[in-house]
């Protein structure tokens, strides 16, 4: 394979961009209800680095529809994490639909990340201080 073969776009990394109404608004968030702080900012923009990943929030005029997970990420111990930030105030998702229900925040959904060999996926949503859409996910083995 010569280099024009290879897809450079593959060997790129990945950033989640999400907008955000009220900078400050969502700077208190991530840190109070998260416990994230950014790792770099600039005018009108926060960066923040999770697990060798990063994610920026951006200073925007427009409002996220949060009608669909946005950013996620992939933890070891969905129960531990859903309780910290419980405590620290975040409130979960309630969904109640035809095979797709959550219980005591946390769904337990058949089928998903078969390519890392998981039967299933435990997972959560909740809303960021802008109306994003974050989910959690653990994989089910």
């Amino acid at each position: 394979m010569n280099a024009d073969d290879r897809n450079l776009l593959a060997e790129g990394s990945v950033a989640t961009r999400l907008p955000a109404q009220d900078l400050d608004r969502a700077r208190r968030f991530y840190s109070e209800q998260l416990g994230l702080e950014p790792v770099d900012e600039r005018p009108g923009g926060l960066l923040y680095r999770c697990g060798g990943a990063e994610f920026a929030l951006f200073k925007s005029t427009g409002a996220s529809p949060g009608t669909f997970t946005q950013m996620g990420w992939q933890v070891d111990d969905i129960e531990a994490v859903v309780a910290q930030l419980k405590r620290r105030g975040v409130v979960f998702e309630d969904v109640d639909v035809p095979g797709f229900r959550t219980r005591n925040g946390i769904a337990d959904i058949d089928g998903h990340y078969p390519s890392k060999g998981a039967k299933g996926e435990r997972a959560v949503w909740f809303r960021d201080s802008e109306g994003n859409l974050l989910g959690i996910g653990q994989p089910v083995f």
